[in-house]
């Protein structure tokens, strides 16, 4: 005889998490109700209803946790063996393109990329933020190691990784193409490379 242990609060939310993303991704964000997601989760609307307000919230919850592992995968790939070139690029790939490319397959993903400006900008903004502040890190410990002087250029660390995301965020609007992508990554992190050579 199986006994059935009640399902933590967590495990809740992390199957409504799971099942909203698989119809966010099927119908929209806009199309999907909160009874797509209470199916998707198997539970019922009312237990649904008991973790998260809307559909607004679950989305949030969803931005939350993807860019949660984003950062963490960032901070891993920074944290690696390497030159800081690589480790940057590696820290871009895990943590931008890959969460990019979970949404690729989808007619849909490209719409629920869109909607964390609208619906979870101040998460975005401190994801950016908390990004930022890891490569502003590796930065000044490579301007240590190799002895250059930022200051006597009038750079600082925060300004390169502030200028190398903004030059990200440029790059995911005018080149389409994924390869192309990454090759203008490439050389935007050379560039920065460049300005700490002694």
């Amino acid at each position: 005889m199986t006994i059935n242990m009640p399902t933590s609060e967590a495990d809740k939310r992390s199957r409504i998490l799971e099942g909203a993303i698989k119809v966010f991704l099927a119908y929209g964000y806009q199309r999907t109700t909160m009874d797509d997601i209470a199916r998707a989760a198997g539970m019922s609307r009312p237990a649904l209803y008991l973790q998260f307000r809307n559909k607004t919230d679950i989305y949030r919850a969803i931005a939350m946790m993807m860019l949660d592992q984003s950062a963490e995968a960032a901070k891993a790939a920074l944290a690696g063996p390497g030159d800081l070139s690589g480790r940057l690029i590696g820290a871009i790939d895990d943590c931008m393109f890959a969460m990019v490319e979970k949404f690729a397959g989808s007619p849909h993903g490209a719409d629920i990329l869109d909607m964390k400006g609208s619906l979870a900008g101040d998460i975005v903004a401190g994801w950016t933020e908390r990004l930022g502040a890891m490569i502003a890190r590796e930065i000044e410990k490579e301007a240590a190691r190799l002895g250059t002087d930022l200051k006597a250029r009038d750079l600082a660390p925060g300004m390169l990784a502030s200028l190398l995301l903004d030059g990200l965020e440029g790059i995911k609007m005018r080149i389409e193409d994924p390869a192309e992508q990454r090759r203008s990554v490439r050389g935007l992190v050379r560039v920065v490379s460049l300005a700490l050579q002694p």
